[in-house]
């Protein structure tokens, strides 16, 4: 009898010896999976990705609609700015001025001759019937028309100037020519009074 009942007692032990390792290992195994896997796994069909739309673009924002889309008035839009006119400096003028130099008129001469020539600066009447005036460039003739204009040089330094006849005279012996005092002036003979001059009556050309 007793050498059945130790069989039986060794295969018991046995059956719970590997029971208890089995159980052993499926702690083990547990644990394991929680401190390396962090958390619970997720379900198999939350891993699965959404399926995508079927129009690109149906997903996207929608920017905000325009002021006019909303229903409110458009404001106006803003007008240009005009951009100041740049003011013309005396600088520039005189600079401009010098850059185009003045055409000189073009005159023929018709008639010349040499004579002398004084001059006056009292304030009177002229013969063509306006005031006189010494800082005007004019001169006093005896036959010429009202109007012509004459170059006068001064033989003594050849400085000339164009004058308008707008009266009559001089009367004096060997005087051709009375210039008004700013056309003496021009030809360098007040200090003289009396010049010898070369005249050429001019027609425009």
């Amino acid at each position: 009898m007793g050498s059945p009942v130790r069989r039986l007692l060794r295969a018991r032990l046995t059956t719970i010896l590997i029971v208890s390792g089995a159980a052993v290992a499926v702690l083990a195994a547990g644990a394991f999976a929680l401190a390396g896997g962090g958390g619970t796994a997720e379900p198999a069909s939350a891993a699965q990705t959404a399926p995508q739309s079927a129009d690109p673009l149906a997903d996207r924002p929608h920017g905000e609609p325009t002021r006019a889309g909303r229903g409110r008035p458009r404001s106006p839009e803003p007008s240009p700015s005009k951009t100041p006119k740049k003011k013309s400096s005396k600088s520039d003028s005189e600079a401009a001025s010098v850059a185009k130099p003045k055409k000189k008129k073009q005159y023929k001469v018709v008639d010349s001759g040499s004579c002398e020539a004084s001059y006056y600066w009292e304030g009177q009447m002229t013969a063509s019937g306006e005031a006189f005036d010494p800082s005007e460039l004019t001169a006093a003739h005896k036959t010429l028309p009202m109007g012509s204009k004459v170059r006068v040089t001064n033989k003594n330094n050849d400085r000339s100037v164009v004058v308008r006849i707008n009266d009559r005279g001089p009367y004096a012996g060997g005087r051709c020519l009375d210039l008004s005092k700013a056309a003496m002036q021009k030809v360098g003979g007040t200090g003289s009074g009396v010049i010898p001059v070369r005249y050429e009556v001019l027609s425009k050309g």
